[in-house]
Parts: C-alpha cells; sequence; structure tokens
C-alpha cells in the first residue's frame, strides 16, 4: 500500500470498509453507503458472469436513478517532479469526491488495489471505492487517501 493510503478492512455484511467503524453522519461516508447500495442493486439484478462495461452501464443507469450525479472515464494527470507523464482515466468519479474502480473478475488482486490506490493518491480525491461485479457476492474495499 502506498505511504498515506489506509485501506478500511472491517468487513460489515460482505462488504470491506463500509460503516462499520465509519461515522456515518460524515458526507462522504454516507455517499460511499449510497455508491455501494447501488452497486449492490445492480448485482442482484445481473449476478456474476457479464463485461466490467455492462456492469459500468448498469451503474450508471442507477446511479441516475437514484439521483447521484457522476462522471464516466474523467482524465487525470500524472506529474513527477512538476513533469507531466501521463493521464489515467477511473471508471467513475461520484460527485467530484470519490474514485469508483469497476471489476468484473472472480476476486480482486493486489495489482487491482494498487491501481486503485494510485488513481486515488494522483487524483488527490479522498476516498476510492473498488468494486468487484464477478463473483457470487459483491466484493468492495473502500481506499481513503
Amino acid at each position: 500500500m502506498l505511504k498515506g493510503t489506509k485501506e478500511t478492512e472491517k468487513e460489515v455484511g460482505g462488504v470491506v470498509g463500509v460503516r462499520g467503524g465509519l461515522d456515518a453522519d460524515d458526507p462522504i461516508n454516507a455517499l460511499t453507503y449510497n455508491i455501494i447500495g447501488a452497486a449492490h442493486e445492480v448485482h442482484g439484478t445481473l449476478g456474476a458472469g457479464f463485461t466490467e462495461s455492462t456492469y459500468h452501464k448498469a451503474l450508471s443507469k442507477e446511479l441516475m436513478l437514484t439521483g447521484i450525479s457522476f462522471e464516466s472515464q474523467r482524465e487525470f494527470e500524472v506529474f513527477y517532479e512538476g513533469m507531466l507523464c501521463g493521464t489515467y482515466r477511473p471508471d467513475m468519479v461520484v460527485e467530484g469526491k470519490v474514485i469508483v474502480e469497476l471489476k468484473a473478475v472472480v476476486d480482486t488482486i493486489k495489482e487491482h488495489r494498487a491501481q486503485t490506490i494510485s488513481y486515488l493518491k494522483a487524483s488527490r480525491l479522498l476516498v476510492a471505492l473498488l468494486i468487484n461485479f464477478g463473483s457470487s457476492s459483491l466484493q468492495v474495499r473502500r481506499f481513503e487517501n
């Protein structure tokens, strides 16, 4: 894990880092809770087995239905010592506050977590969610800057 980034390890109802031990009155926590609720709705309806792009479209629809604003594939620049080194595009940025990275694999691996953490660090946002639709139960990991 990158220095300064924390992964919330508490598991509640099959979701890592949601509500358990987090301040429910914090607006960011409420937002991530609602994003995860939307993801649960999608996973409950579609189940596992589709491509990442299918889940991206379905989650986009669910977020729209719930009135949560988001951007897909928003471009962020990556700098090193003041030099532009590249760009990246996380799957979603929700309400300009939360990076959402989607996967549709049997189980996430450390490279998926590292990618999500890197996106979070480069974006300078406070929270990222790694959501995996590919297993029989929805998998969610929350990361904080």
